[in-house]
């Protein structure tokens, strides 16, 4: 059985929070493994669809991807109608061809700043990726190469103003934490206040 199956019949039994859509995000510093997890959780959900964030972002706009994901995404799910989204090309530094995202009935949403002010509203659910920023970075940096060090810089500076004016983690419901094998997932700052 799929450690995360349990967690995910709670996510599946939640009410929708973005007209039919439950929409669970998962945030965390880049190099978190934000993606990983987010690739087995929609695995335990039977394949729901995940949208990852670096899709909307681009190297002019790392953090101002608000108004397109609400444009493009939230606004036609919470109206239970599909998504349909340009994804970033980041080595041809260009939109590419228009994706559709159906309005499932769990939608995951992936990608640093995914428990923003503006979209927490909209979440079912606000998972935060609980490994700590310099951690994070490293883990990044060496999965992406040396050739990607400016970039690297530039982001790390980025993410830090983005989560000093708009932070998540004090917003999220669960923090989770990649073990060896599997993932401890525990109750975030939001639950324990409740």
């Amino acid at each position: 059985m799929n450690a995360l199956a349990p967690h995910a019949a709670r996510l599946s039994a939640l009410p929708p929070s973005c007209g039919p859509v439950r929409l669970v995000a998962v945030d965390g510093h880049a190099g978190s493994g934000k993606s990983t997890f987010a690739g087995r959780l929609a695995e335990a959900l039977g394949g729901a669809p995940v949208l990852h964030l670096d899709d909307l972002a681009t190297h002019e706009e790392l953090f101002a991807w608000t108004d397109r994901l609400r444009e493009q995404v939230t606004g036609p799910l919470s109206h239970g109608a599909p998504a349909r989204y340009a994804p970033y090309d980041w080595t041809a530094r260009a939109f590419g061809p228009v994706r559709t995202l159906e309005p499932a009935p769990v939608v995951l949403i992936e990608g640093v700043g995914a428990g923003r002010r503006a979209l927490r509203p909209l979440l079912a659910r606000l998972l935060w990726m609980d490994l700590p920023a310099a951690e994070s970075w490293a883990r990044g940096r060496r999965r992406d190469g040396p050739a990607l060090d400016s970039f690297w810089d530039g982001w790390t500076a980025a993410e830090t103003a983005h989560f000093t004016t708009d932070p998540s983690r004090p917003w999220a419901d669960a923090l989770v934490r990649q073990l060896p094998v599997g993932y401890e997932w525990r109750k975030g700052p939001v639950r324990q206040r409740r």
